[in-house]
């Protein structure tokens, strides 16, 4: 294993959680309280932040997303892509689940429940956008949360970073045909120009920065590295509570006035998260991987990198779409979902080793 793994092993997984991990539920309910409210009783100001936009890129949004995403980044070790090979059934897993299964599966979801079954409680001229919205919430995952919810699990730290790696490399060039693809199958218009400034914006950009400064931290020794990360870990933090705030404030009045969509659109998510961290779970079992690896192999195929779905959304179809809200109603529920599906793999821990071998 190289010294740089091991430094960020040790950023990534060697801390103690924070509170603000310990009390995730928690800071995404307030969030969505304190947005809703901002958005109700404070418009104007949320309006203006909203029209602030440059090529269809809202800036405010834009920025946030780039503080809470860059230093996640930095903890990507793409020298650890070499150690796939300790662990290739685990990330063959992976990538079928992440990549093959996955975006599909979401597709024909949200064929059934939004285009077919929940038809008729749905605004008709929104049911295009919420697909959208689903497609592009599940075309990319994830990124940043992957640590701490690998973390909750005792997952593998190595093997984490190598997948985390091994699909930020993917994404790079898999989202936006994958995303065309779908949407195309699915009906809908494809903004090509606007789907690849995304990509370029909150893909290609950010991960060459943070791999970048990756570099010129660990250059100075891996006490400044950890040092950094430390002082680095409140932003990030801050700047994900902002964005929560911002996009429920956005979508405030369509969340009161419309709470039938918001629970029709969480169903094929639920679903989704529920099938892809079983099935990635089992299949680790039946290839006889280790439980810490399968932690992270399910929990990776069941997340989404929102922040990118969310920046995608806006961006294609505007902030009072029905695909900016369907990418709002994954960020809603993942952090709660999410949780329960870690304590589901922890609680079986006796169970998967017993038959995993």
């Amino acid at each position: 294993m190289s010294a740089q793994c091991e430094v960020t092993i040790k950023a990534a997984s060697g801390a103690p959680m924070s509170l603000f991990e310990r009390w995730l539920t928690l800071w995404v309910f307030l969030c969505i309280v304190a947005g809703i409210a901002f958005g109700q009783f404070l418009p104007a100001p949320f309006q203006a932040l909203g029209r602030m936009e440059v090529a269809r890129v809202n800036i405010p949004v834009g920025l946030l997303i780039w503080v809470m995403i860059v230093p996640m980044l930095v903890k990507v070790d793409f020298g650890a892509l070499h150690e796939v090979r300790r662990h290739v059934r685990g990330i063959g897993v992976t990538l079928l689940v992440n990549w093959l299964v996955k975006p599909f599966s979401m597709a024909f979801l949200a064929w059934l429940f939004i285009r077919q079954l929940f038809a008729p409680w749905l605004p008709a001229d929104q049911i295009d956008s919420y697909i959208a919205g689903l497609i592009l919430l599940a075309a990319a995952p994830c990124t940043a949360m992957v640590f701490v919810w690998s973390r909750l699990t005792n997952g593998d730290p190595l093997f984490t970073l190598s997948q985390v790696a091994v699909n930020d490399v993917i994404m790079v060039f898999a989202f936006a045909p994958l995303v065309g693809l779908l949407l195309g199958i699915s009906a809908i218009v494809v903004p090509w120009d606007t789907l690849v400034t995304s990509v370029v914006l909150y893909i290609v950009i950010p991960l060459a920065l943070a791999q970048l400064w990756r570099k010129s931290l660990l250059s100075k020794g891996q006490a400044h590295f950890d040092a950094t990360m430390a002082k680095l870990g409140p932003w990030s933090i801050a700047a994900l509570l902002a964005t929560l705030v911002l996009l429920f404030a956005f979508q405030g009045r369509a969340i009161i006035e419309q709470p039938l969509v918001i629970a029709l659109l969480a169903v094929p998510i639920l679903i989704q998260v529920f099938f892809n961290s079983s099935l990635a779970y089992l299949l680790n079992r039946a290839v006889g991987e280790q439980h810490s690896v399968a932690c992270p192999s399910a929990l990776i195929g069941a997340s989404n990198f929102f922040e990118l779905a969310v920046a995608a959304a806006i961006g294609l179809f505007g902030f009072e779409s029905g695909a900016a809200l369907a990418t709002v109603v994954g960020v809603l529920i993942e952090v709660p979902v999410m949780l329960l599906v870690v304590k589901v793999v922890n609680a079986s821990k006796g169970w998967y080793e017993r038959g995993g071998t």
